[in-house]
């Protein structure tokens, strides 16, 4: 049994292989969530989370799990590039985003000052080093020399799929963070962010992907063929670079902003009713 999903060389089988790595991951995530949530509930009596947090944290197990065990992590290692380019959308704009949603700010904080990152975040999470940190790791993740050297590897597809999680991590910190210091406190300033760090760049590479007159990857070139040629395959996966993301971006971008105009419309009205109060 493979630990990690890699190119296998083989053709193309529906009989389940399960990863032993995948399954640890899954389990070390509820575990070490369970036994948080345990001490906090003992040592204040409350819960430590919402509902929704709750749901937020199952959903994003349920994502990473998904892109990372078969069938989808074993076609994106080494059958589809389309599949790759799926595991990409999945880990980066879903199983990243709702495990930070589900994580609550007493759990986040404990585990930053745990692994020391506290200054370290605090810098990649002003917008200019995160739009340029997510894109260098979504630039590099997709090149083809990355993508035909790491794939080969159970250790190097991991190294893929972990960078892949991390840069969503790094993402979504300035947008969503249940940290407030690492947060952009402007809304505009979040939305312009976002749509700068995932909305514009990734159209440079798709654009590549989908008008190239020929394979660019090697690991999709030689692979055994799954009912697309190796062209078509590398079109449809620049498409969906190119607009995958979008959907996602857009929801946030409209729910902070609305949530900013509302904050904003509540501040004025206070201030009005002090004025009048005052006069």
């Amino acid at each position: 049994m493979q630990w990690w999903c890699s190119q296998l060389y083989k053709e193309w089988s529906w009989v389940p292989q399960p990863y032993l790595g995948v399954w640890l991951i899954v389990g070390a995530l509820v575990a070490s969530r369970a036994v948080a949530l345990r001490r906090w509930k003992a040592r204040l009596g409350t819960p430590g989370v919402t509902t929704r947090q709750r749901w937020w944290f199952w959903l994003g197990v349920i994502a990473f799990w998904i892109s990372s065990d078969w069938p989808v992590g074993t076609l994106g290692a080494g059958y589809l590039l389309l599949v790759h380019m799926a595991q990409y959308l999945l880990y980066t704009f879903l199983a990243a985003p709702l495990l930070l949603l589900s994580m609550p700010e007493w759990q986040m904080r404990r585990l930053v000052q745990r692994l020391h990152l506290h200054s370290t975040l605090r810098l990649l999470c002003r917008p200019l080093p995160a739009v340029l940190t997510a894109n260098i790791i979504l630039l590099s993740t997709h090149a083809p020399w990355t993508v035909d050297t790491l794939r080969v590897t159970q250790l190097g597809s991991f190294l893929l799929d972990a960078l892949w999680l991390i840069g969503g991590f790094l993402l979504w910190l300035p947008v969503i963070s249940p940290m407030e210091e690492f947060r952009v406190k402007n809304g505009p300033l979040r939305c312009i962010y976002l749509f700068g760090a995932a909305g514009l760049t990734p159209m440079i590479p798709g654009g590549f992907f989908t008008f190239s007159r020929y394979p660019l990857f090697d690991t999709y070139e030689i692979a055994p063929r799954v009912g697309l040629s190796a062209l078509a395959d590398q079109q449809i996966a620049g498409a969906m670079m190119k607009v995958g993301s979008v959907p996602v971006i857009w929801i946030v971008i409209t729910v902070v902003w609305a949530r900013w105009a509302g904050a904003e419309e509540r501040a004025s009205r206070e201030a009005l009713k002090a004025a009048r109060a005052a006069g």
